[in-house]
């Protein structure tokens, strides 16, 4: 099976590489253009981070690599700075059908959430004959 997998020229990666954080702390990183093109890759197919072609490395490290640098502020900061630079309208313009989203992210009722059935009024009828402990068969 032919995968189409994304990758970042290296036109591309010399734009990117003085925006990048230079500061590393512990264990120096990994191959930028490698895991940079794999998170590309998964915000653009709309892949779950576990379903990442392996071509791109661990896909932990691609999700943390994500988090991180979301959490921090560095993409967009990465963002403003290539937008600043300018160029071509097709290379600035962000196209929302390009995005994808889970499936989950439709904003749908989200599965069971706990509702606290209150206070009944009083003398109010139960709402199913489970509730009842008296053994009398419900009324009406």
């Amino acid at each position: 099976m032919s995968e189409n997998l994304f990758w970042l020229s290296e036109a591309q990666m010399e734009r990117l590489r003085p925006h990048l954080p230079d500061k590393v702390r512990g264990v120096p990183r990994v191959d930028d253009r490698r895991v940079i093109s794999g998170i590309v890759h998964v915000l653009r197919s709309g892949c779950r981070w576990a379903d990442a072609p392996a071509a791109y490395g661990p896909r932990k490290t691609l999700y943390n690599r994500w988090r991180r640098w979301a959490e921090k502020g560095h993409w967009v900061r990465i963002f403003e700075a290539l937008a600043d630079a300018g160029g071509p309208p097709a290379q600035v313009l962000i196209d929302s059908s390009a995005v994808s989203a889970h499936r989950s992210a439709s904003g749908g009722k989200g599965g069971r959430s706990r509702r606290g059935s209150g206070a009944r009024a009083g003398g109010a009828r139960p709402s199913s004959t489970h509730s009842r402990t008296d053994g009398a068969a419900p009324s009406g």
